[in-house]
């Protein structure tokens, strides 16, 4: 076993890399791509890859990251929405061994890949994340909405005729490259985290490069791909994601508030399905997490999980510290959904406070 910085791959790992990703079993989500990770390595110092040989071949990859005491973590953890090691069919390293490889005493995850047998013995908890399916193409989706929503259908087409009449024509741009776009998907996104009272991603340097390397990253498995509804010349709603050729993983939506009762981003996601199924993508994976948008749109869900793999040392200690009381604190109000709504206010009121 090797570890390197992600831009220590060459191009003949990389192609590995994407050609045991091609003959996994999941979809082919673009965080799980290597340029996710070569991305992650520019904007992130303690990003590593551990690549595995058999025969001198590589046999599998595992990309993290390694905190100061140790503590390994899943690649861009906080915002990566799909994770864990991409092995050949048959491989099956020993999960501390691999960890004393990485020289790192743990390996966190928050959104595991379903079929990682490597690590999913280790998970605490599982959580369902929303897709659309849309392999079918997208007259057969809108059929599907029809009969298992037709209300919100309905009317989430009659406010898109609204907001013509409002505001200009509405047009729908797939990949918009315009970075003006992008910097409004940037404050409107931000001002909601502040809003909600969450903490606002786009705050932490890291992040906001992250997104902009990813905006300029062009490959057929993972594609930055900046998507926009305008009335008239004006945005206003917008959606940064990854995307690969069957996978469109929804990532940072946002929209322009003056046009809330129009419910732009509903109809954003609506043109984004019907633009996806077009380019030959068949699933838009709107991640974990549950929201009422997503019940709206969803066709079915997925599992990912939520855990870490330890083996014995200060690292492993640290790690359940930070990161298990509020896991389980998190996990308590799910499993209490009357404790939601309170939670909600004073996350809401918290933001409050902070404004100046």
């Amino acid at each position: 076993m090797r570890v390197l910085s992600p831009r220590e791959l060459g191009e003949g790992e990389r192609e590995r890399w994407r050609e045991l990703r091609a003959l996994a079993d999941a979809p082919r989500n673009p965080f799980m791509e290597p340029e996710f990770t070569v991305a992650v390595g520019r904007v992130r110092p303690q990003a590593r890859v551990a690549v595995l040989y058999e025969r001198a071949e590589p046999a599998g990859f595992l990309p993290y990251e390694r905190g100061a005491w140790g503590q390994g973590r899943a690649i861009g953890l906080g915002v990566s929405d799909c994770q864990g090691a991409v092995l050949a069919p048959g491989a099956a390293p020993e999960a501390g061994e691999l960890l004393r490889g990485c020289s790192v005493s743990s390996f966190a995850f928050d959104n595991l890949e379903a079929g990682q047998g490597l690590f999913v013995p280790y998970a605490a908890e599982e959580h369902a994340t929303y897709v659309i399916d849309v392999e079918k193409g997208y007259e057969t989706y809108e059929s599907v909405l029809r009969t298992q929503s037709p209300k919100f259908l309905k009317t989430t087409l009659a406010k898109e005729r609204r907001l013509g009449r409002r505001a200009g024509a509405v047009r729908f741009v797939f990949d918009e490259r315009d970075p003006a776009a992008l910097r409004a998907l940037v404050g409107w996104k931000s001002a909601q985290y502040r809003r909600t009272g969450r903490r606002d991603r786009f705050a932490r340097e890291w992040i906001a490069r992250l997104v902009g390397r990813l905006a300029e990253t062009r490959s057929a498995q993972c594609t930055g791909t900046l998507s926009v509804l305008y009335a008239g010349d004006r945005p206003v709603a917008a959606h940064f994601g990854l995307r690969s050729a069957s996978v469109l993983a929804c990532w940072f939506p946002a929209y322009d508030v003056e046009f809330a009762k129009y419910s732009p981003g509903l109809v954003l996601h609506l043109r984004m399905a019907e633009a996806a199924a077009a380019e030959g993508i068949g699933m838009l994976d709107m991640g974990r997490g549950p929201a009422e948008y997503k019940d709206s749109l969803k066709t079915g869900e997925l599992a990912v999980y939520e855990g870490a793999v330890t083996r014995p040392g200060v690292g492993a200690a640290l790690h359940w510290l930070s990161r298990e009381p509020v896991r389980r604190a998190h996990g308590f109000v799910r499993a209490h959904p009357r404790l939601a709504a309170p939670a909600s206010r004073v996350l809401r009121g918290a933001a409050r406070l902070r404004r100046p």
